[in-house]
């Protein structure tokens, strides 16, 4: 353990060049470990990181659907998770083996699989193809038109992409804890609060969310959209983490939190797991490492190689 008393940034950044480690964020994180990380961003511009590194370690400060598809992409390299219980209700609303047992049940229906890349290394490899809220849209249109389509394991992002695409498919029930409780009449409070701010939402809110919303995007687009927008004040209706990545890419304008129900911000409990102690102590030990066995890994990475492909 390195000693106490020395500042922990100069600690992580000595720890990085010491493994040859990259520093991947989610933009839900939490401040301090967006303003350590090489990367911050969504579920695609991480996955196009992880593909694409060379570094010996991926210190990979998400939740443990991140980190395992960083390793998926990087069978020979070391991926290591800040905290090991950073999981996700989303991912653990659709087990591998029930939907291996509901593809074997419903076998005559030759389904194409679409994997939203919030589940886990069994689910994906059970599909046909990965996407993220940010080119789900693109995916779907692009999925064969012979095949019928089984999308998990969120509801909310499916039914927003039937409603851009036009395309019927089959919804697994699964849902982002943190986005469901974004609610319709917290929203419209707000908004009555800050009539002039656009409400700008992500897909995995539920439909009476998303109706009231003035732009339905992933969490990289909301960059653009507030960017290239008139206004100074936009309400966010994410994961509280996203609002530190706004204001330091644009200082210039105002971002309030989408409210739910219960407090004026939604935090992922899952996602503030990690902390800077925890990630020093992870880039020191190289300890928790995220590990697949070999068979269950080459069949995930197919769906995801194949999303990074439409991607391109």
């Amino acid at each position: 353990m390195p000693a106490l008393g020395v500042d922990l940034v100069e600690e992580i950044l000595a720890l990085k060049r010491e493994r040859n480690a990259v520093i991947l964020a989610h933009n839900y994180q939490i401040r301090e470990i967006q303003e350590v990380a090489d990367f911050v961003g969504d579920s695609l511009g991480l996955s196009i990181q992880a593909a694409g590194t060379d570094a010996d370690v991926i210190a990979f400060c998400g939740v443990h659907f991140m980190a395992e598809t960083a390793k998926i992409l990087n069978p020979s390299k070391r991926v290591i998770l800040p905290d090991l219980d950073a999981g996700c209700s989303l991912s653990d609303s659709c087990p591998a083996e029930a939907l291996e047992a509901y593809l074997k049940a419903n076998a005559d229906k030759n389904y194409y699989v679409i994997a939203y890349i919030n589940c886990s290394g069994g689910v994906k490899a059970l599909s046909d193809v990965i996407c993220t809220s940010g080119n789900a849209v693109r995916i779907v249109n692009a999925a064969p038109k012979d095949r019928n389509i089984l999308f998990v394991p969120d509801q909310n992002l499916g039914q927003w992409v039937m409603e851009q695409t036009g395309r019927p498919m089959e919804l697994w029930k699964g849902s982002c804890y943190v986005h469901v409780e974004f609610t319709k009449q917290s929203i419209e409070r707000i908004r009555a609060e800050h009539p002039g701010a656009p409400v700008v939402a992500h897909p995995e809110c539920t439909t009476a969310v998303r109706l009231l919303a003035d732009e339905v995007c992933s969490t990289e687009k909301m960059i653009h959209y507030c960017r290239d927008h008139s206004a100074k004040a936009f309400i966010i209706v994410t994961e509280s983490g996203m609002l530190h990545r706004l204001e330091r890419e644009l200082p210039d304008r105002i971002f309030i939190p989408g409210p739910t129900d219960v407090c004026a911000c939604a935090d992922c409990r899952f996602m503030k797991r990690n902390t800077l102690e925890k990630l020093r102590d992870a880039l020191d030990s190289l300890q928790p490492e995220i590990t697949l066995p070999e068979a269950l890994r080459a069949r995930a990475e197919l769906p995801i190689r194949r999303m990074l492909e439409q991607s391109v």
